[in-house]
């Protein structure tokens, strides 16, 4: 179970490091929920913005980010955001040791989970992921489902529920909020908070959050809370 006997968690896993998180953990912390944040410390800087459609999204800056995600996780997302599966296992391990590496010294905490560049990934990125004392690690293809996977292998190829652009995402969080489970189950969103600015789609986490958002039948929870807590 989670704590106080929940059997039911939401978390959120947002990738990149990027200005408009900002935005997204204001949202979140004022309807108490929680997220994971992925990023990319061998670019986490202003100086490598990159375009989706026609905006320019820029990453943050290091100096602010311990305060702006206070109470949230941080995870490995790769040094540099590669196609790990496209790489030796020398360089695999380069990109997740050296961002884990330096990830807990700047925010000062244990880092134990990864979110894949682009979601992809093979076995010997798995495998290289459990050297470096990884956990737990999310693809992007998502499953509209609750299941949480026991066996700690399972976790290195963890999939979400769903990603916020779903057409089913109030669907599936009135599905969850209505189903009472014999063992711990948990509501799954991703995505990249620049996609709301691109999409103009802000309400929708505003809407989400408001639905799934102070009840007492659930945990609010990190990733690795989610995954992790209740085994």
């Amino acid at each position: 179970m989670f704590p106080d006997g929940k059997m039911k968690a939401v978390t959120l896993s947002y990738d990149d490091g990027v200005e408009q998180d900002r935005k997204l953990v204001e949202i979140i912390n004022r309807f108490g929920i929680k997220a994971t944040f992925n990023l990319n410390s061998g670019i986490q800087s202003k100086t490598a913005p990159f375009c989706k459609r026609d905006l320019v999204v820029r990453r943050m800056n290091v100096r602010d980010l311990p305060e702006l995600y206070a109470g949230h996780e941080i995870a490995v997302h790769g040094l540099t955001h590669p196609h790990l599966e496209q790489l030796d296992e020398e360089t695999i391990q380069n990109e997740l040791e050296q961002d884990k590496l330096n990830l807990e010294r700047i925010f000062n905490t244990k880092v134990v989970g990864m979110a894949y560049p682009f979601g992809t990934y093979n076995d010997l990125v798995i495998q290289t992921a459990l050297r470096c004392r990884l956990r737990y690690a999310r693809g992007v293809a998502d499953t509209h489902r609750f299941a949480i996977p026991q066996k700690p292998v399972e976790k290195m190829s963890y999939q979400p529920t769903c990603h916020h652009n779903d057409p089913n995402l109030l669907p599936l969080a009135e599905q969850f909020l209505a189903i009472k489970p014999d063992r711990p189950q948990v509501f799954y969103l991703w995505g990249h908070s620049y996609e709301f600015e691109a999409d103009h789609t802000w309400h929708i986490l505003e809407e989400f959050c408001r639905l799934v958002g102070g009840r007492d039948d659930i945990f609010y929870a990190t990733n690795a809370q989610a995954l992790l807590e209740s085994e």
